[in-house]
């Protein structure tokens, strides 16, 4: 029997985000100093909805690392901004996931050193993304971080957060997963997962359509993740990925590209795997608004799943 690949049997039993959801950066916007830093975060967050649905997603790499560290000289004269520390968070975790960890992934085979290099260097983002995440809830609700960490008063400071809280809820659930995600041998970050899956669990009970329905994608990476290993985790699965379809109107390639990673492989069904990533690859990039960036990336990583089809299956 063929062993499946490094990148999949390390990642078999935890969150696995193989695209970034490229979406706009969530800026809004007293001394001057603060009447010109917010109206500086306000430019930048006009800008996002416009890298969102670009055609060039190399452009939109090489333009991301400027804004993100322009953010965060804002923030260092703000620390407290709510919409910057969102844009922090959100924009270090799609850079990490959307460009560096599937950079690593198909560099894994023909230069291991340099995917080791990619990988560290997206988790040291993706911790980066968690903490600014994390400060953004504790504006909404002080104290906040330290009551997740305390089981006798989460419940109470999940439950204190309204849809407000949304965007923050998600964006720090997908940075703090995705980290895990990269060091499974940390066993720190393993016991910090069933926290992230209270944000999440927190984010669809407020919101289950936020941003046509990402919140889905992850429960269709979380319960892919144990799919064959825990009772009913692939219909979980499903029933994510259905939730993620409707929610999308067919304008998101991504959760079809995760399932197709995730459940398909598990359960070693390579019509549903082929099928889906069909389904990926037809869907137009070019008109799907803000979701373009994210589309393109779902659908190169489909291309380079398919091509390792006879890799992953062992028939």
């Amino acid at each position: 029997m063929k062993p499946l690949p490094t990148p999949f049997a390390r990642r078999r039993l935890a969150i696995r985000w193989g695209t970034a959801l490229l979406l706009p950066l969530f800026l809004g916007g007293c001394s001057l100093q603060r009447v010109a830093i917010r109206a500086a975060g306000g430019a930048l967050a006009g800008g996002g909805a416009t890298w969102g649905s670009d055609d060039d997603p190399e452009l939109v790499r090489e333009a991301l690392p400027f804004a993100l560290k322009t953010i965060e000289g804002l923030l260092a004269a703000d620390p407290a901004d709510r919409r910057l520390l969102l844009a922090a968070a959100s924009g270090f975790t799609q850079y990490a996931q959307g460009f560096l960890v599937p950079e690593a992934d198909y560099l894994e085979e023909s230069d291991f050193a340099r995917a080791r290099a990619e990988r560290e260097r997206a988790g040291r983002l993706l911790a980066r993304a968690t903490g600014y995440g994390l400060r953004g809830l504790d504006t909404l609700r002080p104290g906040f971080a330290a009551a997740l960490r305390d089981p006798g008063r989460r419940d109470t400071a999940l439950a204190g957060l309204g849809p407000e809280a949304v965007p923050l809820l998600y964006w720090t659930g997908a940075a703090w997963g995705a980290r895990a995600a990269l060091a499974l041998d940390d066993p720190e970050l393993a016991t910090d997962l069933p926290l992230v899956e209270r944000l999440m669990r927190r984010a669809r009970e407020l919101a289950p359509g936020f941003e046509d329905g990402v919140i889905h994608d992850f429960y269709v990476v979380w319960e892919g993740a144990r799919a064959g290993t825990a009772a009913g985790a692939a219909d979980r699965a499903r029933e994510a990925l259905a939730a993620a379809r409707r929610y999308a109107g067919g304008r998101r390639a991504a959760p079809l590209v995760a399932f197709a990673e995730s459940v398909a492989v598990a359960e070693q069904d390579r019509a549903t795997f082929t099928r889906l990533l069909g389904e990926a690859l037809a869907l137009d990039a070019a008109a799907s608004g803000p979701h373009r960036v994210a589309n393109l990336l779902a659908q190169r990583r489909a291309r380079w799943l398919l091509a390792r089809a006879d890799d992953l299956f062992l028939e």
